[in-house]
Order: C-alpha cells, then structure tokens, then sequence
C-alpha cells in the first residue's frame, strides 16, 4: 500500500480527520498520484477540506507578526540554508519529479537549477527593500517603504512541481509575508518533501503551510477572508475566472494563463541551429511547457529546414535519461494530445512525423511521441489550440507581413521567437510580435532574473509579472511617510 500524503501545517505533518489506510483508494477523500511512465499509483494526496485550510491560514496568521517584524538580513539567512539544502538534496528532489512528472532527469535537475535562481534573486532583497527618503520641503522629509501583504497564497500547476512553486515562494516570504501552497493534486510529493527542508533551514512554524487537493480546494483559499493576495499559474478560462473571483474579494491577484507559442523561421536563418533550436523547443518536457513551441511559419517554402527538423525528432526515443522524451501527465492529457493529431490527419494536413506509434508499443503508461503536422489548412484547431503536449504545427507563409498577422490574431501573448541572421529582420518581427516574452535564435525566451517573467493577453491576467522586481511590487505595499520635527523658517502650502 503506497504511503498517503498529508498537508504540512506548522511544521509538521497534520490531518483534521481521522483516516484508515485501508480508507485511501475512496476518492471522495484522496485523490491517486499517478507515475506517468507507468500508469501504476505512487501516492495518495488528500482533498482538503475547509477545515484544512483554515487551520492552514490561521498558522499563518499565527506566524506573521513575528515574522514580518525579523528584518530582510535575518530573514535571509534562513533561504541561503534553504539554498544549500536544495543544492545538496538536488538528487532526490530530482527523483521525485522524474517519478509524479514523468520529465527526463536531466530536465528535472535543470528545473531545480532554476527555482534556485529565483531564490538566489530573494538574496538580493535587502539591497531591494531599501526604500527612498528626500527633503521635499524645508523642514519636511519623505520617505518610504515596502511592507509584507499578510498571508498570501500560490495554486501551482502539474508542468513544474518545483521550479514554478518557486516562481513565487522565496519573494514572498523573504519580504515577510506568510504563504500557503497548493501544489498540483497530479503531482504534490516534491513540495511536500521541499517543506522538510525548509523546516531544516530553520524556517519558522506557520511561514509556509502546505495543503493538497484540486479545484474546491483553491476555490476555497481564494475566497478565504484572510488571505491577501493569490497567485495561480495554469489554463487561461481558470486564470481569468479566478482572477475575477479576486478581484471581485478586492485581493491582489496575479494569474497566468495557457499559450501558443509562434517561431518565426526567415529564409537566412542557420538551418541546424534552427532546427536544433525547434525540436529542443517542442519536446523538451514532452511538450508540457508554457514556452514550448507550438507553431513554426516558415517565410516562403524552407524543405532543408523542415526535413532536418523532422530528421532531428525522429533520432530521439522515449525515456527517463539525458536527451530523452518522458510520458506525459496522465491518460486524459495522452487522449487529447493525440486527438489533435487524429483530427489534423483526417482534415487533410499531412503528418511528417507520427508520435501515436509509442502509443502503441504495448507498455504501460502515458507515452507520445514528437509530433510534426504539414498545415495547408488555416483553420485546423490544432493550429490554434493550446495542445500542451510535443505536437509542432508548420504553416508556410507568402511574407514576413503575413506571419505577423497570423501570430498577431492568436489569442495568447506568451512567447515569441525569429530565426534570422539580419539584425533589422530581427528588429522589425521584435517591435510587431504580439507576445510578452520574445526571442531571437531562441526558441524558449525564458527572461532570467532579475527580468520578470509573463506573458500578454490570454496569456496573463494580473496586472505584473510574476518573478523579479515585479513579484516584488506585487507581494509588497508601499507605506510613505513625511514628517517635520521643527517649525519652518517660511509658510508654505505644504506646511
């Protein structure tokens, strides 16, 4: 029987109810954490109740005074601990991910490497935080400074059980909030494991508390009185509906949302770099990345290009190890993955490389191959929908005019990339993209801190980004104070 999760309050593990392992296959209380790689269940994570979430919330609200009132360089010495486990328990957080994910070890670490970079920019705060003061007046000064929100909240989505968590939880807390996480129902065991080592890093009772479950149980934290402010990373019509249930709370909300991503290949771009640059983009994380290339307009007919793409993600086989494509999440992900496919080939777009086949080799689990559909068809869905699995679609255009009317006319604004060698080319598609994040020769244009990270349109409703200066701004409000100790020597307005 495989050993069930529970929510992680105060620093230890707690439930608010009594349960029988013998109880943990009803899923009215638990829901079956699955291996992608091998359909068989690994877990069990509970679905909270209210009562869990309000225990949740009143230990942070417990924790908060105390906290808040640390200074930045205190609360800073605990996350260089925090960063220092995560380095030297990399291995197993890896293994856990690589486990409830179904992504290569080789991406898992590299996840982990890049959660550790927001932390690293948490670092940074005390040089931050440092606010401004200034005479404005004779005898009178202003200064200000950015304080704590409260108790605020992160509902994180399936594609990154670490890194994407970490998008929001070190700023948060080291500008002296109190958070409480709900990690994906699909795969909760690596939070729950990085809770021990924040308790190991010294982290406070109450600081961050961690319940499990799915959409009531986010519903609940959104509306739940105490809480101040929400971050949610996921499908854009839960984006948009919970940044209006928010908004309509009046909390903060910062929600990000799906994409479809457009790669823009001009007919003097490197045709290996090119290529390699595609295939890394459309299957790395089998596809399941807010970032991966989705469509790819060639600017006139670009054959060389398409065939060393095709010939470049036909070598690469299904697997766990370095260079490999892993499953994807679940069952109800491979079905409609593969149903695009399906629905493109009976629409009369052609199929240059078929991912059904390891669908079909007779092992378990969620497997799917690299996919690259020939597009005639301007309105087939599988150009237009967020597939959100390693599915390429390829659309020749007349001009560089009408490739920037197609990306333009998609809905989302999440990422944009050229392929070009002419720097004015680059230029021209960079100020007409109409996407958040744009890249040139890259084809994933992740910003590093400490540049923020988000998108435009569909892809994001909030009102800042969600890593950098911006997650800042957004888990902090500015108080401003002016005082005057002494009498002017003149009457002004403002005295």
């Amino acid at each position: 029987m495989q050993k069930p999760l529970l929510n992680w309050v105060d620093n230890t593990y707690v439930a608010t109810t009594e349960w029988d392992l013998k109880l943990v296959s009803d899923t009215t209380k638990f829901i079956p954490v699955t291996s992608p790689a091998t359909g068989e269940i690994v877990s069990y994570a509970p679905l909270s109740k209210r009562e869990d979430v309000d225990l949740a919330v009143a230990s942070c609200k417990k924790a908060f005074e105390a906290w808040r009132s640390r200074t930045v360089k205190d609360r800073i010495q605990i996350m260089i601990r925090l960063h220092q486990l995560i380095v030297k328990n990399a291995d197993h957080i890896a293994d856990l991910i690589v486990l409830e994910h179904g992504k290569n070890r080789t991406e898992a670490l590299a996840e982990i490497a890049k959660g550790n970079e927001t932390l690293e920019f948490a670092l940074s705060l005390p040089q931050l935080m440092q606010g401004h003061i200034l005479d404005v007046s004779r005898g009178v000064a202003c200064r200000d400074s950015l304080n704590p929100l409260g108790i605020v909240c992160s509902i994180v989505p399936f594609n990154f059980p670490f890194m994407v968590p970490f998008w929001t939880l070190p700023i948060a807390i080291t500008t002296g909030n109190c958070l409480v996480l709900k990690p994906s129902e699909k795969v909760p065991m690596t939070m729950t494991y990085v809770m021990t080592l924040m308790k190991e890093a010294g982290l406070p009772d109450g600081v961050v508390n961690l319940v499990h479950g799915g959409p009531e149980t986010a519903r609940m934290l959104c509306e739940h009185a105490d809480v101040n402010a929400v971050t949610f990373v996921g499908t854009s019509a839960v984006a948009e509906l919970l940044m209006k249930q928010c908004r309509g709370l009046n909390k903060r909300v910062l929600a990000l949302g799906g994409a479809k991503n457009h790669l823009v290949a001009y007919p003097d771009c490197n045709i290996d770099m090119t290529a390699q640059d595609v295939v890394s983009s459309f299957t790395g994380c089998s596809g399941q990345r807010c970032m991966a290339a989705s469509v790819l307009l060639c600017i006139g007919e670009q054959p060389t290009l398409i065939e060393s793409i095709v010939a470049k993600a036909t070598s690469l086989t299904a697997g766990q190890s370095t260079g490999q494509v892993g499953p994807v999440i679940d069952e109800a992900s491979l079905k409609r993955i593969s149903s695009y496919i399906s629905q493109a080939e009976e629409n009369g777009e052609k199929i240059l490389l078929d991912g059904r086949k390891w669908m079909n080799k007779g092992g378990s689990g969620f497997w799917i191959g690299p996919t690259i559909i020939l597009h005639n068809n301007r309105s087939d869905p599988a150009l237009h929908d967020e597939i959100f699995g390693p599915v390429l679609s390829i659309l020749a255009c007349d001009s560089k005019e009408q490739a920037i009317e197609i990306e333009n006319a998609n809905p989302y604004g999440n990422a944009a990339c050229i392929y070009t060698r002419d720097g004015g080319v680059a230029e021209w598609f960079t100020k007409r993209f109409g996407a958040g994040m744009i890249g040139v020769n890259i084809g994933v244009p992740v910003p590093r801190e400490p540049f923020s990270f988000g998108g435009i349109n569909k892809s994001s409703f909030a009102d800042s980004d969600i890593t950098g200066v911006d997650a800042l701004n957004f888990f902090t409000y500015k108080k401003k104070v002016t005082t005057k100790w002494a009498p002017p020597e003149e009457i002004s307005w403002l005295t």
